[in-house]
């Protein structure tokens, strides 16, 4: 499922509470997960480690799963499919729907 998606793919979140948002992909936490920049924040409570930091709520965003988002293709506007087909000898990943490449 990796190869499907991957980093600085747009993509939109598909369920959830985050649903309907649409952001880039970070990073790959694990497999499975992702980090979609601007959507999926949450809080966390930190307390300070050492004297002097400062202790407090601090926003940041969580992981997804994968199976929550899909490719967004910015043509349609509408999430889509990948699929590979081979251009001069080598594979490149294209929108199901419209064929188009995915930059």
């Amino acid at each position: 499922m990796k190869g499907r998606i991957r980093v600085d793919d747009q993509v939109i979140v598909i369920a959830g509470r985050e649903k309907g948002r649409i952001g880039y992909v970070v990073r790959f936490v694990d497999d499975d997960r992702v980090v979609v920049g601007s959507v999926n924040f949450v809080k966390r409570h930190v307390k300070a480690q050492r004297e002097g930091e400062q202790s407090g709520i601090l926003e940041q965003e969580a992981p997804l799963h994968i199976s929550n988002i899909a490719i967004y293709n910015p043509d349609t506007q509408k999430r889509d499919k990948v699929t590979w087909i081979e251009e001069d000898g080598e594979k490149v990943r294209t929108f199901k729907s419209s064929g188009e490449r995915i930059v």
